[in-house]
Formats: structure tokens, C-alpha cells, sequence
């Protein structure tokens, strides 16, 4: 695969006419995706440096090949999410770039040698991609679409339409860091990548492979700006290969690795997912406008939100005390560490004096060491991200008054907590509403009312998880849902898709209903309230948000 960073000054790609009026509507929304508002984006014919896209650090700037828009740039509207499925490929290529312009923040040291800078890069395009996915795993469907371009023009030749076979070992290792480090990182699935593993396993042995997977799990837990593991990681990595760079996989070998590529090419194609729908069906609205602008921006829908109050003594003293509750939950003991020494300070052991004297009597070495001393290093307090979306469809009238309640009281009570904690409330029937907002504290009440339909639960999950983090280790994350759960089949598969998500990257799960059975989701920790309890709805959060802190 073609490098996607490059540092270089070459002249930059022009863009005229069409070209040049897509390439604005392209720099408008790599803004939102790479969260950056200095990047240029340049959509033209033979742009891209000979790949399908690059980023390139000096200018700020991302460049994209028009060759694969497939379509007449004249007629693109990039804002609406149903008209990039058109050349959802080239999109997918601007979110692989805006994930290196959002993560990609070191470079290769140039006293390295170009094998292990190129193999540093190499484990860079799967790190990005796993990162860009946390943040805004919205996006998966695009880069399957640009991944699936990319494997046709760097795996299939283009005069057979199949594979080209390996020529050596280190040709297997490059293909597999193109397809099974991008399935540990969640974009491609084993079944689609199984026949590769198998293949690039037959040809590098198992030993060589499971020491390349645990160099490209290692980048892909690396931080942005760790150029220094990356470069040992890319070393790491021509060690492995450099050895077998000259040794023919044979024949045989070479044939099977080239019909698994195919085969994987041939599954992603099968099994590529529907496109994100219309989420944004006015001009100018910017593509995840439901996710990160939710706490900047009202919803383009009425909202629900009625206006805020003061809050009362109750509410006051209930945060008080969840505060006192959390910090007990977040406190850790010092690490408390014993060394012992021959000479002081420290505390004196007669025992091991005496053996100390009576190893020199016998002329033997002395090892016995008399002083012992006590180090205690402080436990750092984990952080707490907690996420609350409430559901304000027409049915759950009793449960808005409580909510507003306890996203006052847990939002005051974490802010006595480690720095890193924050918490958020979302409203969400068909649209998502922000109720408070993680980077302010709240001093009134936010009040809202429940009406609307069609619930979207997740994109309400999207934009606390964009918010918060709560995929991203480092915390306890906690999400609480209160909802009764009567969502139309295809808003539930969706959401449990997130839920399933955001599981997996060990945030809690808990979903609360107030005077009715809920239908809740797979994975969560259920609590049912009745009309008499209602009132109790903040302290089941915060109980919650304690036990999510215990067991970080």
C-alpha cells in the first residue's frame, strides 16, 4: 500500500472548476472528521502523490486522487450522508487521511534507516484506523469501502483481476499487516480475513506471525505522539522479516497466499454494510452534527428542553453526599514496596546483623542486609466518564423528572473527582438533546419534557461516547440508558450494535425504566423503578457510578 503520510514539499495538486468547488465542500468536512480546522483538502484528478489519497503534515494538507470519486464531481454533496455512498470508497480514503491528521503526530526519525521508517509506517495505517475508531466509529463502514479499494490496487494485479503471489516472506508479512492488523483493530472481521491468517501463517510459521500480531497490537496501542515506540516497533518489525526478505515462499505457497487475498477481497466486497443513513438532510449541516457539536449546537428538530431551575436543598445535599460516595469508591492505598540494604537508613533487623557478622567470622561473603526500608507511592484515583441518554418519546413521562435530577446531581458530584472525570445527559427521541454538557459544570436544574418519536438510541450513544470516551481505557465508564425500550427493529439493532461496542471496551452497561418493564438491550444491568421509587433514580446512578470507580 502506497504510504499515506507524506512529509515531503512537493508542489501541491490544483484543483479547478468542479474539482475545485468539491474540494471546499471536502475541506469544510474534514474539519469535523480530523476535529481540525486548518486542513486544506484537494480533490483532483492525479492528486494523492500516486496513491488514493495522503496526508501531508507541513501544509496541513490532504490530498485526494479524483480518479476513484467515480461520479461527476459537479454533483457531489458531500454534507448528506446518503450522497457520499456514491463514492464511498474516496470518502472512506478522507477518513483514513483525517484519522492521520487527528492522530499522526510524530515522525520518523530521519537517522533511522528507510526500512524501518517505511515499517514504522506500515504499522501506523492500522494504528490510525483503530484510533479513528474510537472516536467516531460511525465511520467504519467508509474505510471498509477504502480498505476494499486499497487492497484492489495494491494486492490484484490489474491485467489477471487476481492477486499477485508473494515473491518472498516479507511480502506475506506486508500483506497481512495490510489485512489482519486492521482486523485487530475492528474493521475487518476474522471470518473475512481468516483464509489470509491461515495462508501468511503456512508461509512465516507460526512463531514469526504471532511475533509480527503482537508488533502491530503494541502500535495500536501506542499514543499519537510515541515516535519513539513506533520507530522500535518498526525495527522490531524488519528484524522479523529482514531475514527472509531473500527467501522464495514457493510455489506453492506463494499460490495459496494469493487466492486467500483474493478471497479476502472478494469477502469484504460480499459483505460490505450499508452505508451510514441520511443523517443530514439540510444543506450545510455538518456531518456528525448528532455527535460532537450536540452540546454547541440545538438540534435542527423542536427541542425538548423546557428550561432550567434552581436546584433544591435535596439536590444540593444528594451531591454532596454522591461526591463523598465517589471519592471513597475512587480511593486507592499506596503501593507500599520493601527493600532491604547493608548500609542505613532503614530500620535495623538484629537477626540479619548477627548473620551479617557471622557470614565475616566465617571469612564467607556477607549478602545478610540488616536495614530495611518502606517505600509508599501513591495510587493515582482513576477518573470517572459517566454517560447518561434518556428517552423522551411520548412514553416515558415519568421518568424526566428524575433524570433531570440525577444529571444535576452526578454531574456536581464528579466534579470533586480526579481531573480527567466528566459527565453528560442526553435527551433522545428523534433527535438528541443535550441536557448538560461535559465541560461545564451545571449550577441550575435542566428541565425537559417528553415528546417525540422514532427513538435513536444510538447516535445518542455516538455523542456521549464522542463526548466522554467511553470506549477509551484510561477511566471507569459507566453508560446508563433509562428508557422502556420500544424501538422499531432497526434503531434496536443499531443501538445494540453500539452497546455491543462499548461493551467490549469494558464500559459498564446499565439500563433503568421507571413505572413500566423495559425491553432492554442485550449486555446491560437492568433496575426496574416504580412510581413510589421514582425518587430513588440518582441514587441507583450514582450507586452505579461507584461501582464502575471500585472495579477500575
Amino acid at each position: 500500500m502506497p504510504t499515506h503520510i507524506d512529509p515531503g514539499a512537493r508542489a501541491p495538486a490544483a484543483a479547478s472548476g468542479a474539482w475545485k468547488r468539491l474540494s471546499a465542500a471536502l475541506t469544510t468536512q474534514a474539519a469535523n472528521l480530523a476535529e481540525r480546522d486548518d486542513l486544506i483538502v484537494t480533490c483532483a484528478p492525479g492528486a494523492g502523490g500516486g496513491a488514493p489519497g495522503c496526508y501531508i503534515p507541513d501544509r496541513a494538507a490532504i490530498e485526494l486522487d479524483g480518479t476513484y470519486l467515480g461520479c461527476d464531481p459537479a454533483t457531489c454533496r458531500p454534507h448528506r450522508a446518503a450522497d457520499r455512498a456514491r463514492y464511498a470508497a474516496l470518502w472512506g480514503v478522507l477518513c483514513h487521511e483525517a484519522a492521520h491528521a487527528h492522530h499522526s503526530r510524530w515522525r520518523p526519525d530521519p537517522a533511522a534507516p528507510p526500512a524501518t521508517a517505511r515499517a514504522a509506517l506500515l504499522l501506523e495505517e492500522s494504528r490510525v484506523e483503530a484510533a479513528h475508531l474510537a472516536r467516531r466509529p460511525a465511520d467504519a463502514p467508509w474505510l471498509r469501502a477504502a480498505v476494499e479499494r486499497l487492497l484492489l490496487d495494491d494486492i490484484i494485479d490489474p491485467d489477471t483481476g487476481h492477486a499477485t503471489p508473494p515473491a518472498t516472506a516479507a511480502h506475506a508479512a506486508h500483506a497481512a499487516a495490510l489485512l489482519l492488523a486492521r482486523t485487530d483493530a475492528g474493521l475487518l472481521t476474522r471470518a473475512e480475513t481468516r483464509p489470509v491468517a491461515e495462508a501468511a501463517t503456512a508461509v512465516l510459521g507460526p512463531s514469526r506471525m504471532a511475533a509480527l500480531a503482537a508488533l502491530w497490537h503494541r502500535a495500536h496501542a501506542c499514543a499519537d505522539d510515541d515516535a519513539a515506540t513506533m520507530m522500535e516497533l518498526g525495527r522490531a518489525w524488519g528484524a522479523i522479516t529482514t531475514a527472509t526478505t531473500g527467501a522464495g515462499v514457493g510455489q506453492d505457497g506463494a499460490d495459496a497466499l494469493a487466492a486467500a487475498l483474493d478471497a479476502a477481497a472478494a469477502a469484504v466486497a460480499a459483505t460490505r454494510p450499508a452505508p451510514p443513513a441520511d443523517d443530514d438532510p439540510a444543506p450545510g449541516r455538518p456531518p456528525a452534527a448528532k455527535t460532537r457539536p450536540v452540546f454547541d449546537t440545538p438540534p435542527a428538530h423542536e427541542t425538548v428542553i423546557t428550561g432550567t431551575r434552581a436546584p433544591t436543598r435535596g439536590e444540593q445535599a444528594d451531591a454532596r453526599r454522591l461526591a463523598q460516595t465517589l471519592g471513597r469508591a475512587a480511593h486507592r492505598e499506596p503501593v507500599t514496596t520493601t527493600t532491604s540494604a547493608p548500609t542505613p537508613p532503614g530500620r535495623l533487623r538484629m537477626r540479619a546483623v548477627l548473620a551479617r557478622q557471622a557470614q565475616q567470622a566465617a571469612g564467607a561473603l556477607p549478602t545478610a542486609e540488616p536495614f530495611t526500608r518502606t517505600h509508599r507511592r501513591p495510587n493515582p484515583r482513576p477518573p470517572l466518564r459517566l454517560g447518561i441518554a434518556c428517552d423522551v418519546s411520548g412514553s416515558m413521562d415519568a421518568a424526566v423528572g428524575p433524570v433531570a435530577s440525577a444529571a444535576y446531581i452526578c454531574a456536581r458530584a464528579c466534579t470533586h473527582l480526579p481531573s480527567g472525570s466528566a459527565t453528560a445527559t442526553v435527551a433522545f427521541n428523534h433527535d438528541v438533546h443535550a441536557v448538560t454538557d461535559p465541560r461545564r459544570p451545571p449550577t441550575r436544574v435542566t428541565e425537559f419534557t417528553a415528546t417525540g418519536f422514532d427513538e435513536d438510541l444510538a447516535t445518542a450513544t455516538d455523542a456521549l461516547d464522542h463526548a466522554l470516551g467511553l470506549a477509551r481505557p484510561g477511566a471507569a465508564r459507566l453508560l446508563v440508558i433509562v428508557s422502556d425500550g420500544r424501538f422499531d427493529e432497526d434503531r434496536r439493532a443499531r443501538a445494540q450494535q453500539r452497546l455491543d461496542r462499548l461493551g467490549a471496551a469494558g464500559c459498564a452497561l446499565v439500563w433503568l425504566a421507571v413505572a413500566t418493564r423495559p425491553d432492554a438491550l442485550d449486555g446491560t444491568e437492568v433496575t426496574v423503578l416504580d412510581q413510589a421509587q421514582e425518587h430513588r433514580l440518582p441514587q441507583v446512578v450514582g450507586r452505579a457510578a461507584a461501582r464502575a470507580l471500585a472495579a477500575a
